[in-house]
């Protein structure tokens, strides 16, 4: 048999499970949204980001929002891979961009179940494997998964990226994490993980590991750069560009400083759910990598991937209510809780994985449909 039948009959329950578990939330999400008279095909396929991607791969780059408050919301902070492979699949298939953009998804979406349960088997074995897969598509915020958004796209590649790292195959990590890298602007932490990995085998090989880990170096964060060199040279400044562009959507790093100013006039009086939610859930993954560190202590590329994925997100200002989105790829802060409910005993791992689905499934109706904030 070959190996990859054999790894997918492996992954066969996790997958199941994580279809159930989408599937679900997709089919509440859809009642909610008949009952009050929304599409759910125009909430999953047209909101909010997904808007920008779909009218990218129809258009291409080119469309800038200007606000009264003399912002300037460019097209140009979106990654290209996303919105060209929509454009790929209508080109071959007779649908619609927005349809297109969710056909992509979801497939990108079971890779990615695949590959976090490849990884996680080879770390901590396959009941860890299987529970890690669910938890991850009953997250809160897991709707995410099933919409027209990157978040899919980019963690099936860094999910085989890492596990072609654990397997040693550098040239297809290289290559994955050039890919993750075309696909959203956190992708870097694919090349931070595969950069690292190749530094430690150097060092352990002293410089004789052959031409493919310095292959892959070079390869890994080649997708990120050329998209972020290529908007500089578009906006006539080739290394602050991409990053002027940003700034127009109040996306920055300032080592959390912008977030902690956020919390601070949140805690001051009435807010919306949806920002406590975003607090709780960013406040939630900051310890779940603490006890990854000091705890689980996986292999060092999970902890470089996982630690970029983090810093971004806690370090980074702009809109507070995506800081979960911004955590969906980071898989292995997962490790600690799917550990725990394999030794916990089946009736309370049950509870928890019903109350876990109670909250995702409720959340996604509430983000999609009721909310007045971005996602």
């Amino acid at each position: 048999m070959p190996a990859w039948r054999a790894s997918l009959r492996r992954a066969a329950p996790a997958l199941g499970l994580f279809a159930a578990a989408r599937l679900t939330g997709t089919l509440v999400l859809a009642l909610w949204a008949w009952h009050v008279g929304r599409s759910p095909r125009a909430l999953l396929a047209k909101s909010w980001d997904s808007d920008w991607y779909t009218r990218i791969a129809a258009h291409g780059y080119g469309r800038t929002l200007h606000w009264p408050d003399g912002g300037a919301q460019s097209d140009l902070a979106f990654f290209p891979l996303y919105p060209g492979l929509v454009r790929a699949l209508t080109a071959v298939l007779p649908i619609a961009y927005g349809t297109a953009g969710l056909l992509l998804s979801w497939l990108a979406a079971g890779a990615a179940a695949w590959g976090i349960y490849l990884v996680t088997e080879r770390v901590a074995g396959r009941p860890a494997a299987v529970v890690l897969v669910l938890l991850w598509g009953l997250l809160p915020h897991a709707v995410v998964l099933t919409m027209a958004y990157t978040e899919p796209l980019m963690t099936a590649f860094a999910a085989w990226s890492l596990y072609a790292l654990l397997t040693r195959r550098w040239l297809l990590a290289g290559a994955l994490a050039a890919l993750a890298g075309l696909s959203r602007p956190n992708g870097v932490a694919v090349a931070a993980a595969v950069l690292v990995a190749v530094g430690v085998e150097l060092w352990r090989r002293r410089g004789r590991a052959g031409w493919r880990p310095w292959a892959a170096a070079a390869l890994a964060p080649a997708g990120w750069l050329s998209y972020v060199l290529w908007v500089g040279a578009r906006r006539g400044d080739l290394l602050g560009g991409y990053f002027a562009v940003q700034d127009g959507w109040t996306s920055r790093f300032d080592f959390g400083r912008g977030a902690l100013r956020f919390v601070r006039d949140m805690l001051k009086g009435p807010t919306q759910f949806g920002f406590v939610m975003a607090l709780v859930i960013t406040g939630v993954g900051v310890l779940l990598f603490a006890l990854l560190v000091l705890v689980e202590r996986p292999p060092l590329p999970l902890l470089v991937y996982t630690g970029v994925l983090v810093l971004i997100t806690v370090g980074g200002s702009g809109f507070f209510e995506s800081k979960p989105r911004f955590l969906l790829p980071a898989f292995p802060l997962l490790l600690p809780a799917a550990l725990a409910l394999t030794r916990a005993r089946p009736r309370a791992a049950i509870l928890v994985v019903a109350g876990l689905a109670g909250l995702s499934f409720g959340y996604g109706v509430y983000v999609l449909t009721l909310a007045r904030m971005a996602l």
